[in-house]
This record gives C-alpha cells, structure tokens and sequence, in this order.
C-alpha cells in the first residue's frame, strides 16, 4: 500500500509541488496579516495611550483647580474657627465683630457667606448681614459630624440646596480651649463654580468630568444632571471600586451611563477627586479610519498574491514530466537520511568494478534492527521510526570516509559498503556501529541490531552479488547465535566464525 502511494505520488510530483505553493503563500499571507494587524493594535494601543494621558491631564488640572479652592475657602473656615475664641468678641459690636471674624475671609462670586451656629445649631453670625433671621441647622449631617466627632477636620457634605442654591457645605468645628463644643462654621461652594469651570474646557458633547468625594460621593458631573448628583457609587452592585483606582485607568462601561468610554482618575490627595471620561468610539476614530484604509491595501495585495500563485501553480503542471524524472533520480531515504536502495545498488557496482581493477579488497555490512517487528507492534510506526532513524545517525556518525555509503536496504535493515576495508577493520566499524547503537537506546526500550560483514578482492567473473550473499549469510548467523552481535562471512567457503 506504502509503495503504491509512492508510485502516485512519483507520476503526480507537480500536484505536490503545487500544494507546497500554494501552503507557503497561504502562510506568508497569514505572516503578512498577522504582522498589520500587530502594527494596528500597536497604533490603537498609541491611541489610547495618547487618550489616557489626554485625560489624566485634565483630571489632575481640574481636581488641581477645585483643590486650590477648597483651601482656600477652608483656611476662612478656619480663621472664623480660631477667632471665635477671642474673649472681646462678646463685649464690641455687631460691625466690630464682623469685621475681626471676616476681615481675611475669602469672598468670590461663586462662594456662599460664612455662617456660624452655636452648639444648638441655631445660626448666631452671618458673613453676609449683621442681623441673621433665625435659622436651626442642627439636623443637618455636616452639624451632627462635628458635633459628635471632635477630630472631624473640614467636611465636605453631600451636594445640597443650600439657602435657595445647589451647593456643597465645607465646615469645621468651633472648639473651646478645653475642646468642648461649641459650633459650627460652615461656607458652601455653589454649582455655579463647576459650571462655570467645565464651560472653559474645550470638550466633545460625549465627554464627561466627574467629581466625587473620597466615599465616591458623586458631587458634580458633566453633563450635568440632578439624579446622578449626591449618588453613591459604592451603592452600584455593578460597579467595583478596584475597577478605577487613583491615578489608573478603566475602559469600558461606567457605573453611571452604558456607554462605552476610557475613564482616567486623577491621582491626587485632596478631598474631592476627579474622573475625566472620553467615550471609546471617539478615542480610536481615526484609528478605525486609518484600520480601514490599511485593511483594504492588505486585502488588494492578498488577492494579487493568492492570484499570483495560481498562476504558477499551473505553470508547475506543465512542468510535471520533468518533476517526475528528477523524483526517479531520487537517492536518500526520506526517513532516515541515508543513501536509498537505488543508489546503492549504483554505488556498490562502480566500487566493485574499481576494486576489481585495483585488486583491492571490498566489504560489506549488512546491518538489522533486532526484533524489530515485535517493538513495531508494541510501541507504534512513529516509535519504530524513530528506532531506524537512530540506527541511521549511529551508522553516520561511525561511517565517514568520502567513498562509503551507507544506505537503507529495506525495511529496517541497513547495508555500508566500505571500499578498501578489510574484514578486521570492517569488524571493528560494525562493533562501533552496534555498540553505538546499544548506548543510544539505553535510556528507551531496548533496541540493538546484528552485523553481518563479508570483505573479499574481486576478480574476473565475479558478481558483487556474491558479497551481498555473504554478508546475509554473516547475518543470518548473528541473529541466530542470539542477536545483537557482529559475525564475519569466511571467504570463499563462506563459513561463519564470531
């Protein structure tokens, strides 16, 4: 069955030939493919690398804006604080008081007044006026914190309508020298502030700033809307905080919105942070266009290539009869790499005739796998493959002269041909080979072979068929005497002697 497929595959070697064509331009159309679309992802990782840092610029200058006026407004909180203390706040008047409390308060369009509440809320001292109307803000989350917890520092509350304005409270706690209670100050930075800060920024409709307070309190986004303002994202069973970390990055969607975008968090310290969001779409436009563009040219240059070698698949067919004369010439064994039969019946005439001339002597060894057949049937063609082939690079590495040839005589039996040799040295390079062959399959289940070895000096009407009988007979008798050993052919009676 193996030697008919070879005969089909020796009339049709072009349709062989073809396929080989035809697979390495199918392989270099995917190399070529493969490579673009690296170079593509490179760029759209470029893209959004440059996106990324796009934002993380402009979350870090916008949290940078709020931070600075948060402190600001935090260090009037604070002077209103301290001066509270001062014992002639109770014994001057209203504009006298004003004026110690509020002298260095920071006042901007976009700042509430400073109010101060005693330790029952009641609002007592108002920036903006020197008579308050009456006012209790003991129910209020910012007035209880401080309230209860005397290291409460500033605190920023919760987005709010705050006096008739959307606003976010800062406070902080008015103590007395012993640390009792004693108040509240509180200011309020009003919407108007975000608004007016996002308006100066050169954004795209889809883009949005998102501002929260360290609990992920959302307290302003753009766009704005009121139902998102004052939720809680820890409160979104869909949304992980790890998604988004200071400073990192997360593509994808959002906890707020199901649209797709690349969120960059700035990575800063103050009390509110910033997330500056771009939608993906937007981010690789001009990477997609430029896909497109690459995608089409790669396209056009793989049709030309896959038409290409179409044609010269066909001009391979008419080649065929000439590919069929150059597989007959054929000489190495494609299993084991040695010479294959054919050569060596050519090889062994020309150095028979030589010798012949010469009156020089010529040897043989006909070499076989022991037990063979029984280690076929036990391990699988692929492991008896790779027993002959070991054989093979054993029979190579202990045959080197220019002139020898070693061949693959047939199935697992092997022939070296060894012009100017004598029995005694053609004995020795046996017992190489085989102990070569022994060591070699040491580690693996067992494999030795059996030599036998016939060295004579032709002389007229003389066949080389006499010495091929030979060496047989010398292995015949090897496997006989018990394998794996080498046995010399005694010439011309052909007796056998180990």
């Amino acid at each position: 069955m193996l030697s008919g497929w070879r005969e089909v595959m020796a009339r049709r070697p072009w349709r062989i030939s073809a396929k080989l064509l035809i697979i390495s331009s199918v392989v270099t159309v995917i190399g070529f493919s493969a490579i673009c679309v690296n170079v593509m992802l490179d760029m759209r990782r470029g893209e959004e690398a440059l996106a990324r840092q796009t934002l993380e610029n402009l979350a870090t200058t916008i949290e940078s804006d709020i931070s600075r006026n948060i402190e600001i407004y935090d260090l009037s909180l604070k002077a209103v604080a301290g001066n509270m203390l001062l014992p002639e706040l109770a014994t001057v008047s209203k504009p006298v008081r004003h004026l110690i409390l509020f002298d260095h308060a920071t006042t901007a369009r976009h700042f509430g007044a400073i109010q101060v509440y005693d330790a029952e809320g009641r609002l007592t001292i108002d920036a903006s006026t020197l008579d308050p109307a009456p006012e209790n803000r003991g129910d209020e989350d910012y007035f209880r914190v401080h309230r209860d917890n005397p290291g409460a520092g500033l605190f920023i509350s919760r987005p709010m309508l705050f006096r008739g304005t959307y606003s976010i409270v800062l406070s902080r706690r008015i103590s007395d020298t012993d640390g009792g209670f004693m108040g509240v100050v509180a200011g309020a930075i009003r919407f108007s502030y975000f608004h007016e800060l996002f308006e100066r920024l050169s954004l795209d409709p889809e883009d949005t700033i998102t501002v929260l307070k360290r609990d992920r309190t959302i307290m302003m986004r753009r766009p704005f809307d009121l139902d998102v303002i004052g939720r809680n994202l820890n409160d979104r069973q869909n949304w992980k905080a790890d998604n988004l970390r200071a400073g990192g990055s997360y593509a994808g969607q959002g906890p707020v919105d199901t649209t797709p975008r690349l969120y960059v968090r700035s990575s800063g310290d103050s009390p509110l942070f910033v997330v500056a969001g771009k939608p993906l779409s937007t981010v690789f436009e001009l990477w997609r266009k430029e896909a497109y563009r690459i995608g089409a040219v790669v396209l056009a240059l793989i049709v030309f290539m896959l038409a290409s070698t179409l044609v010269l698949a066909r001009e391979i067919g008419r080649r065929a009869e000439a590919e069929r004369k150059l597989e007959e010439l054929a000489t190495t064994d494609a299993l084991t790499g040695l010479k294959n039969r054919r050569k060596f019946d050519t090889v062994i005439d020309v150095e028979w005739r030589r010798a012949m001339r010469q009156k020089t002597a010529v040897a043989l060894l006909m070499i076989d796998a022991d037990h063979f057949k029984a280690y076929n049937d036990t391990f699988g063609h692929q492991a008896g493959d790779q027993v002959l082939v070991g054989i093979a690079i054993c029979i190579s590495d202990s045959v080197r002269r220019a002139g020898d040839c070693a061949a693959r005589y047939g199935g697992e039996e092997f022939a070296v041909l060894l012009p100017d040799t004598s029995a005694t040295e053609a004995f020795t390079i046996a017992e190489t080979i085989r102990l070569k062959v022994q060591g070699w399959s040491d580690d693996q289940a067992t494999s030795t072979v059996s030599c036998g070895i016939a060295s004579l000096v032709p002389t007229a009407g003389m066949d080389w068929t006499i010495l091929v009988a030979a060496a047989d007979k010398a292995l015949y008798a090897a496997k006989a005497g018990g394998r794996n050993q080498s046995v010399v052919a005694s010439l011309p009676k052909l007796s056998l002697v180990a």
